[in-house]
């Protein structure tokens, strides 16, 4: 039987290299994200791809596609929580509050409806038990200049991981987080371009190619469930984190 996955953000970046890995290691994958077309797209590439277009600050839609999935498929083995987005470098003062609660809602409130309803979903089926993956980031551990948002987000994700590993252990249910740092994608590019320092100067940072990522997060679903990987950094080997700030 084919293991399954969910994988939020889904079209683009870090979510279209995880789905194609998980795809040509014969898992079936379901394709959460708000543009139809990539999703779509990648669905009619790969038999076993399923487009599932929602908004996951929705929790009605959110419950609604993952319930359809998990009948179709029988089980959800593992959810990865990647949809997120960021906001311009700027220092606290010039950050929109609307600009922060839309990140809010997207990164931490959407992470929490996802894994609201995968854990429920693993919780009831039989057997019981299954894998939650987080995104998280580099700056979970340490900010970028310019930041905030971003950062109190990822930094509540990884309470959010903490908390979900704890719950999860009397359903047979794992929760790990992978931080990642200088991945490219189109989010990325920009690090290429040169980027804020911490002490004010503006410099082109390393990337690495985003299928390292992708491998990665395979690794960590691909474990039985009486293992898991709590934490892991993936990251440009050169990057400014190692002494950041």
């Amino acid at each position: 039987m084919k293991k399954t996955i969910i994988i939020t953000g889904a079209g683009r970046g870090i979510g279209k290299k995880t789905a194609e890995a998980f795809l040509n290691a014969g898992w079936k994958v379901g394709l959460v994200g708000r543009k139809v077309e990539p999703l779509e797209e990648m669905a009619a590439t790969y038999v076993n791809a399923r487009a599932m277009p929602c908004d996951v600050t929705d929790e009605k839609q959110i419950d609604t596609v993952f319930a359809a999935a998990v009948q179709d498929w029988g089980r959800l083995d593992v959810l990865f929580n990647n949809a997120g987005v960021t906001l311009d470098t700027a220092t606290v003062d010039d950050i929109d509050v609307a600009a922060w609660r839309n990140l809010i809602d997207i990164n931490v409130t959407g992470s929490f409806i996802c894994a609201r309803t995968a854990f429920g979903l693993m919780r009831a089926q039989d057997p019981q038990g299954g894998r939650i993956i987080n995104n998280g980031s580099i700056s979970a551990h340490m900010p970028r200049y310019g930041s905030a948002a971003y950062t109190a987000s990822k930094h509540a994700i990884t309470g959010l991981t903490r908390s979900l590993s704890l719950d999860g252990r009397a359903y047979n249910i794992a929760c790990g987080q992978i931080d990642i740092g200088n991945a490219l994608t189109d989010m990325a590019v920009k690090m290429t371009q040169g980027v804020p320092q911490a002490d004010g100067a503006i410099a082109v940072e390393p990337v690495m190619d985003a299928d390292h990522v992708a491998s990665s997060v395979l690794h960590m679903a691909e474990l039985p469930l009486e293992a898991n990987v709590q934490f892991m950094t993936v990251m440009a080997s050169a990057m400014p984190y190692i002494g950041r700030g």
